[in-house]
């Protein structure tokens, strides 16, 4: 047995013996009523010590969650049990767990992060599993109609990212990867640039898991001008190595150098920017606080700000139920995904009421119209037909509202306060 499959077991089982723990002699979790009722079992999957984007405080999350939840006797009476999968970062990984979740007997997977929507969806769609609370990176999950998504995507990023830098920027350079999903993002910025009559971005595709970017970091910083310009990259985890090239390049190489500092970055006239995922508090503390290349970029997110009031239950399960884990850090976009997406769960179950939950049963809930309040985080999420945004290529979008954020001493904190909706940028996208 390899060490990843050991310590996925070792894992899984310690979630489950938490679980198991809290059984009476009648088999009967503690805070239920009525009769016996069955566990429930889910699925949360993320790709773990790949070359490209991690997100190992998902399944982190989904576990602490399981513990904190199982202590309260459960979800209605019903033990939670929570299992993980490495994705991988290839379509053979995402296909490996979602056959997993279909042979393990999942009625849901939970809260994961996946970029190969075509290889996992088509076989939780054959076994009738719901996909709920996916990170959004992959546009399948807007189309297929097993899938609950409780944000709007890469798709309301990008659209309200370009809404962010209209107000300030007068040329914009983006850099994101030279792939498929990667190919739709020009369109979706330049949908939110056009809100304040803009030209396009220009595009600079790369590749998304390179050791460096100079080269496309100086003909971003070209491109974009030492006139009120931007550079925004969206690139996953390796944003903050295409920043650390823009930052190494030389200041007498190319445009955008500021001889006396003027703007909120103080060395570079050249204000640069991202989304939430590519850019968020954790990367901003691991390259500086303060002193971070970050300070004073523009950041679209979806949620509030990681200080907001609204996380403080989040943050008390975690405090209390992975306080030695350091995966779990609840500024992390990932891990606020998968908290809302077991919220939803947890509400869709407890609207139920029945001593067995299946997976049919929780899709036919939410497509009834079962309404989700998670607390301030999202609007209200609903998934009937009139809540869809039906936007081409992001139809099941329900979640149009975004957050404008930006980086001052170090900490990401709002631009403006509450909401942007953005469902009418993301329509008008070609």
């Amino acid at each position: 047995m390899t060490g990843r499959r050991l310590t996925s077991l070792l894992a899984y089982v310690t979630t489950t013996a938490a679980g198991a723990s809290l059984l009476t002699g009648c088999g009967v979790l503690p805070g239920a009523t009525g009769g016996s009722r069955e566990h429930i079992t889910v699925m949360t999957w993320a790709p773990d010590q790949t070359r490209a984007t991690n997100m190992p405080g998902m399944p982190a999350m989904a576990q602490a969650y399981a513990r904190w939840v199982n202590s309260q006797g459960g979800i209605d009476g019903h033990e939670l049990r929570v299992l993980t999968c490495n994705e991988q970062n290839t379509p053979a990984g995402a296909a490996a767990c979602a056959r997993r979740a279909v042979r393990e007997d999942a009625v849901a997977v939970v809260g994961s992060y996946s970029q190969h929507g075509g290889a996992f969806l088509a076989p939780l769609e054959a076994a009738g599993i719901p996909y709920i609370g996916g990170y959004g990176i992959s546009e399948d999950e807007f189309t297929s109609s097993l899938s609950y998504p409780v944000n709007g995507g890469q798709a309301s990023l990008i659209a309200g990212h370009g809404m962010q830098l209209a107000e300030s920027c007068r040329k914009v350079s983006l850099v994101r990867p030279d792939t498929v999903d990667g190919d739709r993002l020009p369109d979706l910025l330049n949908s939110g640039l056009r809100k304040a009559s803009h030209r396009s971005a220009i595009d600079i595709p790369a590749v998304e898991d390179a050791a460096e970017y100079t080269e496309q970091a100086g003909r971003a910083r070209d491109k974009a001008g030492d006139e009120n310009g931007c550079v925004t990259a969206v690139l996953g985890e390796r944003t903050q190595t295409f920043f650390d090239s823009f930052r190494r390049l030389p200041k007498d190489d190319a445009k955008g150098t500021d001889k006396g500092g003027s703007d909120d970055r103080k060395n570079d006239v050249v204000r640069i920017s991202s989304v939430l995922g590519s850019v968020g508090q954790p990367v901003i503390d691991r390259t500086g606080g303060a002193h971070s290349p970050f300070e004073g970029a523009y950041v679209t997110g979806w949620y509030p700000e990681a200080d907001d009031k609204s996380w403080d239950p989040m943050r008390k399960v975690i405090k209390e139920h992975a306080f030695a884990d350091n995966r779990v850090d609840p500024a992390d976009a990932g891990v606020q995904t998968t908290w809302i997406a077991y919220t939803v769960l947890k509400a869709v179950v407890e609207s139920l009421d029945s001593d067995r939950i299946s997976s049919e049963k929780i899709t036919q809930a939410l497509d009834r119209g079962a309404r989700i309040d998670t607390g301030g985080l999202t609007p209200a999420l609903r998934w009937k037909y009139e809540d869809l945004l039906g936007a081409p290529g992001y139809p099941r979008i329900v979640n149009r509202e975004v957050t404008f954020q930006v980086v001052r001493e170090g900490r990401l904190v709002a631009q403006k306060p509450g909401f942007v909706d953005v469902g009418e940028t993301v329509l008008s996208a070609p």
